[in-house]
């Protein structure tokens, strides 16, 4: 029952919202241009499904989030394993980065498009912007705040760097490393729809684009659905990877 319960509490939020769109459709309190009705939401979803436009949108925009996100988490044990071997190399970064870290990603589109193209780097280069910095700041802050009787152990132990830092920092720092994997997902998937609006002409952001330019205010509510269900379902497989880690937590 606690179970049933807890799921009711969780699409409750959704029921409103549905009953709430039906209403002001049903209504008329907006024109069907403006905020078309459920029912012609989902018939146009049956068709973009069925020609197969909305899963090649998807899929091309989930490709390029895992491509820009995997390159971002991989900076982000480089500099941070770094940080920890080799101490005074991180004054010789820590200035520019946080320079960038304060730069908005999308800001910099217009220049990488003089620079690349509309290809596909500079959507990368936008994803590793985006997502680079919390997997990086997590993943750095949860190596530093290690307990220091663990490192003692370590040390009595005769163990290298490189072994302290794959033994001991890092089962120490998983969860805050899984947090900042989860926040950059998020930040990946803003980025590249902004990325897609301005400089793409496929994926999620080009669909909404192209469906407001033809007036097609459906085909944007499906968009908007199909990024928040994208979302959700990578935020899900996080979470799932994040109890089998940290199982040990709940024990």
């Amino acid at each position: 029952m606690g179970s049933l319960r807890s799921k009711l509490q969780v699409l409750l939020p959704f029921v409103v919202v549905f009953l709430l769109w039906k209403e002001a459709t049903d209504q008329g309190l907006w024109s069907s241009y403006i905020l078309p009705s459920p029912q012609r939401v989902w018939e146009t979803t049956i068709h973009m499904v069925h020609n197969g436009e909305l899963a090649r949108h998807i899929a091309i925009s989930l490709r390029r989030i895992l491509w820009g996100f995997g390159w971002a988490f991989v900076a982000s044990c480089i500099l941070s394993s770094l940080n920890l071997l080799f101490p005074r190399l991180r004054h010789c970064y820590s200035g520019l980065l946080e320079v960038f870290r304060h730069v908005p990603p999308l800001s910099l589109i217009p220049l990488l498009i003089l620079w690349f193209g509309i290809g596909e780097l500079p959507k990368t280069i936008i994803i590793v912007l985006a997502s680079f910095f919390p997997m990086y700041l997590n993943m750095d802050d949860g190596f530093r705040r290690c307990d220091r009787k663990l490192l003692e152990v370590g040390r009595m132990l005769g163990f290298t760097p490189w072994q302290t830092l794959w033994k001991i920092r890092l089962p120490a720092a998983l969860p805050g490393i899984l947090t900042g994997l989860r926040v950059g997902m998020g930040y990946s998937l803003r980025a590249i729809i902004g990325a897609e609006m301005i400089a793409a002409d496929s994926g999620l952001g080009y669909l909404i684009l192209d469906a407001q330019a033809m007036s097609r205010s459906d085909k944007v509510i499906i968009g908007i659905l199909a990024i928040g269900a994208l979302g959700l379902g990578l935020d899900g497989v996080f979470a799932l990877v994040e109890r089998r880690l940290l199982r040990y937590e709940r024990n």
